[in-house]
């Protein structure tokens, strides 16, 4: 197969993770017979410094021209960077917003996988991080709270704010097929988080995905109202397969998934959109204060990469191959600074890499 990826180094750590992610990914067209053409473009800070502006048109028309799109890390020191001292619309982080909005990118895909070698950095219980989890939250991405009407008055001397939570049905069954088709990759589990006993919203939320669910008789679905769904991520997180929900709940529950695995730097993200083009990039940020010291963990990236061949490919062997290669090292004890334990041995960010691509084979 012929892969036409678009890449965005970015900023800060950006362009290291993402050079070992392409050297992990030229080891595995390599191995299964696949050829790939990168086309390499800025946006963030490095897209400032270059043009002016944080994404232009000719970004938007090579991602749009692709099969999909790998990311490194955008944005910087928000105190120190002559970046932040420019108005909102052209800081790096407008960018991203901007390439989101431009490719309709919708669905917001955050796996939190808890290694058994990893399990030490986990903050819940022993019992529980020893039983391990493997998670993937979907979360709805440009609709709902975030992007409804929103403005604020004064009434009687009184300052009032109304932030609006809409949702229509073809908004929500999109987002909810993406989520069964999805679970049908996994281990064939959603659960549909809601808040059903009190908002209009999530009553058509659930209400449509029952229908789609009818589509997937495969698929267990069960729902979950968002406040018991919080405590269960800290109670038993190992029940969890697909997580399926709107944008705000979303946003918080990933958040706290991500923090109960207890290292950011492994945790990739994906956003997609009606088709199976998406943007794959790491949920860490740039990392400017070790920006160029060979330390940084591209394992994120790497993992991005796994999961754009998973979902823009369907190359699902590919995508365990690189997964699988992920575990051995750690199981051979390799580790970077951030996730780096007692008895194992440190690498930079180049030997992670190199030692990840000898593992596929």
């Amino acid at each position: 197969m012929r892969l036409n990826i678009v890449c965005i180094p970015g900023d800060g750590i950006g362009p290291e993770i993402v050079a070992e992610a392409k050297k992990i990914l030229d080891k595995m067209a390599l191995v299964y017979g696949h050829e790939i053409n990168y086309k390499d473009v800025l946006m963030g800070g490095a897209s400032i410094d270059a043009y002016g502006v944080p994404l232009t048109d000719e970004t938007i028309a090579a991602a749009k021209a692709a099969d999909a799109v790998l990311m490194g890390s955008i944005g910087g020191d928000t105190t120190t960077s002559h970046w932040y001292k420019l108005a909102p619309n052209l800081r790096p982080e407008a960018g991203l917003l901007g390439i989101r909005k431009a490719l309709n990118l919708f669905a917001n895909l955050r796996p939190a996988v808890l290694y058994k070698e990893l399990s030490d950095a986990c903050p819940l219980k022993k019992e529980i991080s020893d039983a391990g989890f493997d998670m993937l939250i979907m979360r709805e991405l440009t609709g709902g709270l975030y992007f409804g009407e929103r403005y604020t008055t004064e009434e009687g001397g009184i300052r009032k704010a109304v932030d609006t939570l809409s949702y229509d049905e073809k908004e929500i069954r999109r987002i909810a097929i993406k989520g069964f088709d999805i679970a049908m990759k996994r281990r064939k589990k959603v659960t549909s988080v809601d808040k059903a006993n009190v908002l209009d919203s999530s009553r058509l939320w659930r209400r449509v995905v029952d229908e789609v669910s009818a589509d997937y008789p495969e698929v267990k679905l069960e729902h979950m109202l968002v406040d018991n769904c919080a405590m269960q991520l800290v109670k038993d997180p190992a029940q969890f397969d697909v997580i399926l929900t709107e944008n705000m709940f979303g946003d918080i529950l990933s958040d706290e998934a991500s923090m109960v695995t207890g290292s950011i730097g492994m945790l990739a993200s994906a956003s997609l959109n009606d088709s199976k083009f998406g943007l794959y990039e790491p949920s860490h940020g740039s990392a400017p204060d070790i920006a160029g010291k060979g330390i940084a963990n591209p394992i994120a990236t790497i993992l991005s990469a796994a999961m754009m061949l998973r979902y823009s490919f369907d190359l699902d062997k590919e995508a365990d191959a690189i997964e699988d290669a992920v575990k051995n090292v750690l199981k051979k004890g390799y580790r970077t600074v951030d996730i780096m334990t007692e008895g194992c041995r440190q690498v930079g960010c180049k030997e992670m890499g190199d030692l990840l691509a000898d593992e596929i084979i």
